[in-house]
């Protein structure tokens, strides 16, 4: 997959860090759970959360607005077309669910 636009591939690349490198940052910190946190790294957790909860909003919305207009614009010539545009439209929210999952995950 060859992405074009400079602004795709920024989107594209923070979302799959994020997804790859937030999970790993909650198990680690699951597995020091017995050791007395200090109000600093309380921060950084929850900053990381809001973070993470920032870029799956962000790529979410960038997703939607491109499968809406491309949507609209199928709508004009081929009504018949609405039912699999609004499967389409969905499918990316659970990019911001997997996002909000993570963060709640990070917070525990």
């Amino acid at each position: 997959m060859i992405i074009k636009n400079k602004l795709a591939k920024v989107v594209f690349g923070s979302s799959f860090l994020t997804a790859m490198m937030v999970p790993a940052i909650a198990f680690a910190e699951e597995a020091a759970e017995a050791v007395v946190r200090e109000p600093s790294v309380d921060i950084a957790m929850y900053a990381a959360a809001g973070t993470c909860l920032c870029v799956a909003a962000i790529s979410t919305a960038f997703a939607q607005s491109k499968i809406g207009s491309a949507g609209a614009g199928t709508l004009a010539e081929r009504p018949e077309a609405g039912t699999t545009l609004i499967v389409l439209q969905a499918l990316p929210e659970t990019i911001i669910l997997l996002g909000f999952v993570i963060a709640f995950m990070m917070t525990q």
